[in-house]
């Protein structure tokens, strides 16, 4: 077992499917030359060489667009997006074209291509390049997403990406590239999509974090007094593992999403009206989602640690819902708890 950051581990992982398939390829702005801008294909034009490893011209449209192609036609492309929100040019290659062709083709067509792209707040990058958007993805049948929480779910989950013959986006928070920690690798370590994993153990509350999030629902967790939490990292965002939630939460009798998009549209509505619909009448509290505000993510250094929900607004919300059983305030609302 060896400790790497996560952008390691994610090179690590491009790597190890290369060498074990000649099919995968990749390609994206500064891929091969500068190995990466946030370093996570470092060392692979020197391995795998330039017919394998590729530069693009600044146009998502077009190599995106010439990923679905090769997809379609035998390679397994891995394409990067530098930030999700440079997506939005080429969401109509990813969305309408590569996660419809299998049923269009009346399951004639494979596209096993993978996307990544960095996502998140916390490095002062401002409000078009910090947003987490996995809005723009969730609902899109034909189309898997799933979102790294550390260098671990970095490494297993773009592995089982690659391998997997439907079209997957890999959300990696940027702010976790430098979190280091002990990592498997090899073919055991690959996380299977739509699983989700119990990261720590309690009685009271089930914390549903992602990517980023999870450390802070961890941390949240450790610095609870009177009540304990199992801690989910959901890992796999669409589709989500229902039976792994629906089971916690039937043991604690409380759910809280900590997400690190805004209120309005955010993942955690589709987990909470689920346990709502499902454990109906057997909650000891309604469902709670702590998110951002409905605004942009500001540039400024405290406005932008402000904007996420940290490790001690978690708990202080979550203190809030188990003592009185009821939704707390968020910090924008007036009553704020936890500011």
């Amino acid at each position: 077992m060896a400790k790497m950051r996560m952008n390691q581990a994610i090179s690590a992982a491009l790597a190890d499917e290369m060498r074990a398939d000649p099919d995968v390829v990749m390609f994206g702005e500064d891929v091969a030359v500068a190995g990466g801008p946030f370093k996570t294909s470092d060392g692979l034009l020197a391995e795998f060489g330039p017919s394998r490893v590729r530069d693009t011209p600044i146009s998502e449209m077009g190599f995106l667009g010439a990923a679905v192609g090769a997809a379609s036609t035998g390679l397994r492309p891995v394409v990067e997006i530098m930030f999700i929100e440079f997506l939005g040019v080429a969401l109509d290659q990813l969305a309408t074209e590569a996660a419809k062709f299998h049923y269009l083709s009346g399951g004639k067509l494979t596209v096993p291509l993978t996307v990544r792209a960095s996502t998140g707040a916390g490095l002062g990058f401002g409000t078009q390049h910090s947003q987490t958007l996995e809005g723009w993805l969730i609902g899109t049948p034909g189309l898997k997403v799933a979102v790294a929480s550390g260098p671990q779910t970095g490494y297993g989950l773009l592995r089982a990406a690659i391998q997997d013959d439907n079209p997957v986006v890999v959300l990696e928070p940027r702010v976790r590239y430098s979190t280091r920690a002990e990592v498997n690798v090899g073919d055991d370590a690959v996380i299977p999509l739509g699983v989700a994993a119990r990261v720590a153990d309690g009685n009271d509350v089930t914390i549903v974090g992602l990517g980023g999030t999870v450390l802070t629902a961890l941390d949240a967790a450790g610095r609870a007094q009177g009540w304990s939490a199992d801690v989910i990292d959901l890992q796999t965002v669409y589709p989500w593992d229902r039976a792994t939630v629906l089971e916690s939460v039937q043991r604690t009798g409380r759910v809280v999403t900590v997400e690190e998009n805004p209120f309005g549209g955010g993942w955690g509505t589709d987990i909470t009206s689920v346990v709502g619909a499902e454990l109906f009448g057997r909650l000891a509290a309604p469902p709670l989602r702590i998110t951002a505000p409905d605004v942009p993510v500001p540039y400024g250094k405290h406005l932008e640690a402000r904007y996420v929900p940290d490790a001690e607004y978690v708990t202080a919300q979550i203190d809030h819902l188990v003592s009185h059983g009821e939704l707390p305030p968020h910090w924008w609302d007036d009553g704020e708890v936890g500011q």
